[in-house]
C-alpha cells in the first residue's frame, strides 16, 4: 500500500471516529515512507542500487559509509578525506571513558554503549547545530567513535586498559586492534570489514524506523542514535547473533544437534538466526558470513562451530524449511575471531551506525514528523463510576 492511500486510510478513520481496517500485526507489508538508501527486492539487498555481492566482495566499509551518506561511490581524494576524517575522529572524551570503566561488570555492553554514546553529544561541539554540515561532522565522529567505545568496552571487561585509536589504521583494522591489543592480522582485517560491510544497512528496519521516528520530531543526532541502538538491542534484532552461538555451546558436539533441535521444534522454541520478516528464499548477506565461518575456522584449527552450524542450518530447511538469516554465521564468524559473545551485538553496532546516521540525514533532509495511527480496540460506551460505587 502506497503512503498516499494509508494517509488517505488514516485521515478518513479520524474523521468519522471510527476504524476502517485492522492494521498488519507488527506493521507487516506497511510502507511507512520512501528512502534512496537500500533496497530488499526478492533475495537482493542492494545500498544505493549496488547489489551487497558486489560490495562484500569488493568494497572497503569507508566506501561504503560514503556511499551510504553521499548517494555514490566516492572517487579517490572523498575516499581519502572521509578515512582520514574519521581517523582523526576515533578519540573518546576523557569522561566517556570514566563512564565505560566505572560501569558494572554485570551490565550488558549494550546499555553501556547506549549511555556512552548519549554522554558524547555533552562534548560534541556541534550537537545543537542541525545544518547539514554540522550533521556530516557528527556523523563522522559518531560513525569513529563508535567502533572505539566498543573497543574500550571489551578491554575493560577483560581487565584491562583501554587502547587509544591509531591514524594509521582504518576502521576495520583499529577495531581488531583496540579490542585484541595485537598488530591486527589481515584475515581478521578482512573479516571484520566485510561483516561490517554487510551489516551497515537494512532498509526500514525496527531500528532505522526508530532512530527515523526520533529525528522526525527535530531533536539531536544523539538522541536517535540512542533510539537506534536501545532498539537493536533486542534479541529478535541485533541480539539474535549472541543466542545463536550460546545455543551453539549449549549443544557442544555434533552428536547431539539431532536431539537438540528435535527437542526444542517439539517445545515449539525458537531457533535464533532462522528466518526473516522480508526475505522469504534466504538472506542474501548469510552466504558471505557462512564462507568466512569456514576460513577462520580453518585458520584457528577449530572448525567445530562451522560445521555444527551448517548441520543445523541443514535441519531447519528440511524440517521447518526455514533458510538462516544474517545472524546465524556471524556467530561462529565473530567466535572463531576470539570475539566475547557479549560483544557480538556491539560489533552489529558498529557497522550499523553508518546505515542509521544515512537515514537520519535523509530525514531530516525531508522532514515531516512520523506520527502513525494505532487501531482502537478496547471497550467502549464507557462511563466515569463513583470510586464508593466501583466493584
Amino acid at each position: 500500500m502506497s503512503v498516499e492511500k494509508l494517509e488517505k486510510k488514516a485521515e478518513a478513520s479520524a474523521g468519522n471516529g471510527k476504524s476502517t481496517a485492522k492494521g498488519p500485526k507488527g506493521l507487516e507489508g506497511v510502507v511507512a515512507l520512501e528512502s534512496a538508501i537500500s533496497s530488499i527486492i526478492g533475495t537482493q539487498l542492494t545500498y544505493r542500487g549496488i547489489t551487497i555481492d558486489e560490495l562484500a566482495q569488493n568494497a572497503s566499509y569507508e566506501e561504503v559509509v560514503y556511499l551510504l551518506w553521499f548517494g555514490k561511490l566516492p572517487n579517490r581524494a572523498e575516499l581519502d578525506d572521509l578515512t582520514a576524517k574519521l581517523r582523526k575522529s576515533a578519540k573518546l572524551p576523557p569522561q566517556v571513558l570514566e563512564l565505560i570503566k566505572s560501569a558494572p561488570k554485570e551490565v550488558h555492553p549494550m546499555d553501556i554503549i547506549r549511555t556512552a554514546v548519549s554522554l558524547l553529544s555533552f562534548y560534541d561541539p556541534d550537537t545543537t547545530d542541525m545544518s547539514r554540515e554540522a550533521n556530516i561532522r557528527k556523523a563522522i565522529r559518531l560513525t569513529a567513535q563508535i567502533a572505539t567505545i566498543v573497543g574500550a568496552i571489551g578491554r575493560v571487561r577483560e581487565g584491562q586498559e583501554p587502547l587509544e585509536p591509531r591514524e594509521d589504521l582504518s576502521v576495520a583494522a583499529n577495531f581488531v586492534y583496540m579490542l585484541s591489543g595485537k598488530e591486527p592480522d589481515e584475515v581478521s582485517v578482512k573479516a571484520i570489514d566485510t561483516a561490517l560491510v554487510l551489516h551497515a544497512d537494512h532498509e526500514l528496519n525496527a531500528s532505522t524506523f526508530s532512530a527515523r521516528g526520533t529525528v522526525s520530531t527535530l531533536t539531536d543526532m544523539h538522541s536517535g542514535v540512542v533510539s537506534a541502538i536501545g532498539t537493536l538491542k533486542g534479541p529478535l534484532h541485533g541480539g539474535a547473533n549472541e543466542a545463536v552461538m550460546r545455543m551453539l555451546l549449549k549443544i557442544g558436539s555434533m552428536d547431539k544437534i539431532d536431539e537438540f533441535i528435535d527437542q526444542a521444534l517439539q517445545n515449539k522454541e525458537k531457533i535464533m538466526g532462522f528466518g526473516h520478516r522480508v526475505y522469504k528464499e534466504g538472506d542474501p548477506r548469510a552466504k558471505f558470513l557462512k564462507n568466512m565461518s569456514l576460513e577462520l575456522g580453518k585458520l584457528k584449527g577449530e572448525t567445530r562451530w562451522y560445521e555444527m552450524s551448517v548441520k543445523i542450518d541443514q535441519m531447519m530447511v528440511e524440517e521447518k524449511k526455514l533458510l538462516p538469516n544474517v545472524d546465524f554465521y556471524s556467530a561462529s564468524t565473530y567466535y572463531s575471531l576470539g570475539i566475547p559473545i557479549e560483544l557480538f551485538t556491539p560489533v552489529f553496532t558498529v557497522s550499523r551506525m553508518s546505515g542509521w546516521l544515512a537515514h537520519i540525514l535523509e530525514q531530516l533532509g525531508d522532514n515531516r514528523l512520523i506520527r502513525p495511527r494505532a487501531e482502537y480496540v478496547g471497550p467502549v460506551d464507557q462511563h466515569y463510576i463513583p470510586i464508593d460505587q466501583r466493584s
